[in-house]
């Protein structure tokens, strides 16, 4: 049992919309989108679909469902759903759940034989609450009872039996969650409850778990108990992720998608990066297992047709927007700089990206520095995070930026030719190490009578640089000596084990406005970005 296409006309959200295409393989079927675009009136076309065509008869409720009181509203006009090898609907093809899940506790009066779910429906519309919780339990104690009464169970022990009822929502619970098991039913006719093993606690009562994990539990039990009703059906669960965290909802998806009978197919509708994130990684494990009917941007007041979307194609900036409801562009970065440094090991790792944003970006949160290599591997870098980013997040401006070294006037006009940037000093150490930032290191440290010390140990490390034969203005051949001499003039302790964390974690944060080198730098560097 599998849909094939939806056509609704006048109905809620839609003026005339069609849904098609969606392959017979597509065992999980997520409608995504943001709030208000239509995704819940989907399964309330779904369910009023399945109550006329089982005899059930549509809900009355016509003001709920019809968009136009203008235009002609007819049941059989306004739904159309076709099938999978164009069969009819029967009794018992279509599971519903709604969004509204509540069943904080409950109480068992007695207990009857319950029928079977699929003879009435719970439901009228998408927007109805729906409890199964306490349902669930007292169909639990009466398969229990009658399977107490089966002779074929003589030989089974009252633990065997329990589980037979029990073992598959146990293991379900602890594939989602981890350490929370459902331990087990207890009397009817005394607290009348399910008990859990929650981390060390034992016996721990329903009514005490938080309302995600009820909702799980709801979700998982209620499956576990219905699919023999429903062995050949779609389910529909309308925003599944309620309550949820983000990686409880990827596994609950996986988790129902395992429990469901073979031949039926799963839809959910969501605007949850979780459950996105999981539909993704089944998607890979098994190709055209899922599909995705996409919504984000579609007019609901034009006839429209929609086909199922490649989930490979859909851009991380449209599942951004759908789970941060379109803050994409005002959380991602403005403009993003590729500067000098590389993202492995652990000698050198984001040196750079790590200075420039503690003293740069704090003051411009809209400006990221990353590393992308080394000074000529920076061009080609930035051309491939452009191209990376202008798929995720095609507002963000991306830049190159490399250190000066020996470059020639011709070279940096070349390097700067599309507004990359090459720094105006040597390199970055030559910033880190000038002589306003010793001296906010002395006078932070209280020991101003020793500056002109400081300022030596500096002079006489360039000027042995100079004699291993490095340029007067490489601070970053002269660094090592530098630290060394100022930990021991300043004594210094937990400044940093190595040169680089003490430039890092020591000095870059003395560099801030309105010191000379802060807006030497500022100068070289952010004033020289695109403002818009």
């Amino acid at each position: 049992m599998r849909i094939k296409s939806i056509h609704l006309r006048n109905f809620k959200r839609f003026t005339d919309l069609i849904v098609r295409d969606i392959p017979e393989s597509a065992k999980l079927v997520v409608v995504v989108g943001p709030n208000g675009c239509g995704k819940s009136s989907l399964f309330d076309a779904l369910l009023q679909w399945y109550r006329s065509g089982t005899g059930f008869g549509f809900n009355s409720d016509i003001l709920y469902y019809r968009k136009d009181p203008n235009e002609p509203f007819d049941w059989t006009q306004s739904i159309e759903v076709k099938l999978v090898g164009d069969v009819s609907p029967h009794r018992g093809c279509l599971y519903v759940r709604s969004a509204y899940r509540n069943d904080p506790d409950f109480s068992i009066g007695g207990i009857g034989r319950p029928s079977s779910p699929s003879d009435n429906i719970k439901l009228g519309r998408i927007i109805d609450n729906d409890q199964t919780v306490s349902e669930n339990y007292q169909r639990l104690v009466y398969d229990t009872m009658a399977g107490v009464y089966d002779t074929k169970n003589d030989e089974k022990s009252v633990s065997t039996l329990r589980e037979e009822l029990i073992g598959e929502v146990r293991h379900s619970m602890r594939r989602v969650f981890g350490d929370l098991v459902l331990n087990n039913i207890s009397d009817p006719l005394g607290s009348g409850a399910f008990y859990f093993d929650k981390g060390s606690a034992n016996g721990y009562h329903y009514k005490n778990l938080s309302g995600g994990e009820k909702a799980a539990f709801d979700l998982l039990l209620d499956l576990h108990i219905k699919k023999r009703f429903y062995s050949d059906a779609v389910y529909c669960i309308d925003e599944m992720e309620t309550h949820l965290h983000t990686r409880i909802q990827g596994l609950l998806l996986k988790e129902m998608v395992k429990i469901l009978p073979e031949g039926a197919q799963l839809w959910v509708t969501t605007h949850s990066l979780g459950v996105l994130r999981a539909a993704q990684e089944m998607a890979a494990d098994r190709p055209g297992n899922v599909a995705i009917i996409d919504f984000d941007a579609e007019d609901p007041d034009v006839p429209r047709e929609i086909v199922p979307s490649n989930l490979g194609r859909v851009t991380w900036e449209k599942l951004l927007s759908i789970a941060l409801d379109d803050l994409t562009m005002r959380v991602a970065p403005r403009i993003v700089v590729v500067c000098e440094g590389s993202t492995t090991g652990n000698r050198r790792k984001d040196f750079d990206a790590e200075i420039y944003n503690r003293v740069l970006a704090s003051q411009h949160p809209d400006i990221l520095f990353i590393s992308g290599g080394a000074s000529n591997q920076i061009l080609a870098s930035g051309v491939s995070i452009r191209k990376t980013l202008s798929d995720i997040v095609p507002t963000a401006s991306v830049r190159s930026m490399c250190d000066r070294d020996d470059k020639s006037d011709a070279e940096v006009a070349e390097f700067e030719i599309n507004g990359d940037l090459v720094l105006a000093n040597r390199n970055l150490e030559s910033y880190l190490l000038a002589d306003d930032v010793i001296e906010a290191l002395v006078v932070r440290e209280g020991k101003e009578a020793l500056l002109p010390e400081a300022m030596k140990i500096k002079s006489d490390a360039i000027s042995n640089s100079v004699g291993r034969g490095n340029p007067r203005d490489d601070l970053k051949s002269a660094a090592g000596e530098i630290f060394i001499g100022l930990r021991r003039l300043l004594e210094l302790q937990r400044c940093g084990n190595t040169t680089d964390m003490f430039m890092r974690d020591t000095l870059a944060p003395l560099i801030v406005a309105p010191m000379a080198t802060y807006y030497a730098l500022k100068a070289a560097v952010i004033d020289r970005l695109p403002t818009v």
